[in-house]
C-alpha cells in the first residue's frame, strides 16, 4: 500500500502577491515560482484576514477563523487553545513525520517533532542578508533526511526574505534600481524618516542619508527575488531525491506589507488590501489540475482542510483527547467541540477544502468576511468585493480617522475614504459584521477576540490609547534589536 504524500507547505512572511510576476507584477521577481505555479493551480484571491504574523499562522495551521482560535493580536498572550489542534498535531496522529523551519516558539507550531532556526534578520552594519540561503543550508538536509524515511513527512518553511530589514545580497540590491539613492533633491523618505515610532529601526538598516523610497521599495522586490532562486533550490532537492511528484507543495503568505502606501511605512499593519491580498498556489501532480487560476476568494482557514483532502486523510484526531460532555462540550472548558462534522472538506474546521474550487465545482467560498488587525492599531472590519469598512477600536498613531470605507472597484488602492459621504454603506456594513461577530460568538460560546486584548501594543499596564497622540508618543519600534526582542515576544 503506498504512503501517503509528503507535504511542504512554503510560508512566506510579509509576502504581497501583487509585487509577484506571477501575479500580474510588471518585474520579474518570482521567475521560477513562476515556473512552480504553471505545475500547479494559483489562486487569485486568497485572503489573510486576520493580521499580522501571530493570527495569520494560527488560522492557517488550524483551519479557524479568528474566533476558533482566539488569536488576534502580534504579542498573543499564553499558548494555543488546546482545543484547536494545529496541522502537525493532527499530521502525527496520522504517522508523519514533521519539522518546523523557522518558526519556534510561536503558539501555532506547536505539535512538530523537530525545531530548526536560522539566521532571518540583518543590518545594516552587519551587511546583505542571505535569509533565504540561510534557510537552505538547514532545511535541505532535513528534507534528505526525512525522505530517507518510510514514513510520509510534514515540513514548515518559514521565509523572512520579504520582511523588514529588506536587505537582499548582490546582485539583487540594484536589480530594480539604477540611480543615487542618496539624492539630495529627492525628499520622498523625508516623511518616512520623521515618524518617530519607526525612525530608529529604519535607520538602522537603509542606507545612510536614504532620500529615496523608490530604492527601499526596490529591496523589497529583489528580496523576492533572491528568496525566489533559493525556493528553486528546494524545488531541485525535492526532485533529485526522487519525492517531489510524491510532494504536496503549498506556498502561502502570512500576510503582505505596506511599502509606501497609506503612510504606514514599510510594515505590514493597518487591513488594507496590500496586507490582506496573499498568494496561494498548490501543486500535487495528478490531482492538482496543472496551470490552472482559480478567481474564488478563499481565507487562511481554508489551507489546513485543503492540505488534509489532498492527503486523502478523511478524520482529524479529537483535541488532546479531552473528555466530551454531551452535547460536544469539552468538561474542561465548557465551549463547543471543534469537530462536530464529517470530511476533511469541512470536518472540525471553520475553513473549507479548496479541491472542489480546483476542480470548478465550486466558484467561491465566502466573498465578504471579517477582518481584524491588533499589531500597531486595533482595528476590525467587513470586506465585500465592492467594499470596505475599517473601525477603529482605538485611536491609532497615524492619526486616521475612526471610521474608513473604501469602494474596492472604483478606488482599489483604498486612497479616497467615502465614510462620510455614504453613512447608509456604513450602517449596512456595520450591521453585516456585527450579525457575524454575533452568530460566531454563540456558535463557539467565546467572545469577540478583538474586544478582549488587553495591552496588545506590549505597554503592561497602560490599556487602550485615548488618543493618537499618546499612540504616537508610546508606540516605538527602536532599532533592530528591539524588533527582533519585539518578534520573540510574539512567541511566548
Amino acid at each position: 500500500m503506498p504512503r501517503q504524500p509528503n507535504i511542504l507547505l512554503i510560508a512566506i512572511d510579509s509576502i504581497r502577491a501583487d509585487h509577484m510576476s506571477c501575479y500580474g507584477y510588471n518585474r520579474l521577481t518570482t521567475p521560477h515560482i513562476d515556473r512552480f505555479a504553471q505545475s500547479g493551480t494559483l489562486f487569485e484571491n486568497t485572503f489573510s484576514p486576520h493580521i499580522p504574523t501571530t493570527p495569520a499562522y494560527a488560522s492557517m495551521l488550524t483551519g479557524l477563523d479568528c474566533f476558533g482560535t482566539q488569536v488576534v493580536a502580534l504579542r498573543h498572550q499564553g499558548p494555543l487553545r488546546a482545543e484547536a489542534p494545529t496541522a502537525a498535531e493532527i499530521l502525527r496522529e496520522h504517522g508523519y513525520n514533521s519539522t518546523c523551519v523557522g518558526f519556534t516558539g510561536n503558539p501555532s507550531a506547536r505539535g512538530f517533532d523537530n525545531y530548526i532556526d536560522y539566521a532571518g534578520w540583518g543590518s545594516w552594519k552587519q551587511g546583505r542578508s542571505p535569509k533565504a540561503e540561510n534557510l537552505n543550508q538547514v532545511a535541505i538536509p532535513e528534507l534528505e533526511r526525512l525522505s530517507a524515511d518510510d514514513k510520509p513527512w510534514f515540513v514548515m518553511l518559514r521565509h523572512m526574505d520579504p520582511h523588514a530589514p529588506y536587505l537582499p545580497p548582490a546582485p539583487y540590491e540594484r536589480m530594480f534600481y539604477h540611480g543615487d539613492e542618496t539624492d539630495p533633491d529627492n525628499r520622498s523618505m523625508d516623511p518616512v524618516l520623521a515618524f518617530k515610532p519607526f525612525a530608529d529601526f529604519f535607520k538602522s538598516w537603509m542606507p545612510p542619508g536614504i532620500s529615496d523610497k523608490d530604492y527601499v521599495i526596490a529591496q523589497y522586490d529583489g528580496a523576492i527575488a533572491y528568496m525566489d532562486a533559493c525556493i528553486q533550490s528546494i524545488f531541485e532537492a525535492l526532485d533529485s531525491l526522487g519525492v517531489a511528484d510524491d510532494t504536496i507543495i503549498a506556498l502561502n503568505g502570512d500576510h503582505g506589507e505596506t511599502l509606501y502606501d497609506h503612510e504606514c511605512w514599510f510594515d505590514h499593519h493597518g487591513i488594507y488590501d496590500n496586507v490582506l491580498h496573499v498568494p496561494l498556489i498548490i501543486r500535487y501532480p495528478g490531482v492538482v489540475p496543472a496551470g490552472a487560476r482559480v478567481s474564488g476568494y478563499n481565507q487562511h482557514k481554508d489551507l489546513l482542510p485543503t492540505l488534509l483532502d489532498l492527503a486523502g486523510l478523511d478524520a482529524a484526531p479529537h483535541p488532546k483527547s479531552l473528555p466530551q460532555n454531551e452535547g460536544g462540550t469539552s468538561s474542561e472548558t465548557g465551549s463547543p467541540s471543534l469537530y462536530m462534522g464529517e470530511g476533511a472538506g469541512g470536518w472540525g474546521f471553520d475553513g473549507k477544502s479548496l479541491l472542489p474550487m480546483m476542480r470548478g465545482e465550486v466558484a467561491s467560498h465566502e466573498s465578504e468576511f471579517f477582518i481584524s488587525e491588533c499589531t500597531w492599531m486595533r482595528k476590525q472590519g467587513w470586506r465585500t468585493p465592492t467594499w470596505k469598512l475599517m473601525i477603529a477600536l482605538e485611536p491609532d498613531f497615524h492619526f486616521k480617522p475612526e471610521v474608513e470605507l473604501y469602494n474596492l472597484v472604483e478606488d482599489p488602492d483604498e486612497d479616497n475614504n467615502l465614510a462620510e459621504a455614504h453613512p447608509d454603506v456604513v450602517a449596512a456594513l456595520r450591521g453585516r459584521m456585527d450579525a457575524f461577530i454575533a452568530r460566531r460568538e454563540a456558535e463557539t460560546g467565546l467572545p469577540n477576540p478583538m474586544l478582549h486584548q488587553g495591552d496588545w501594543h506590549g505597554q503592561a499596564g497602560v490599556g487602550a490609547f485615548t488618543s493618537s497622540q499618546q499612540a504616537y508618543d508610546t508606540l516605538y519600534i527602536g532599532d533592530l534589536d528591539e524588533a527582533i526582542r519585539l518578534q520573540a515576544e510574539s512567541r511566548k
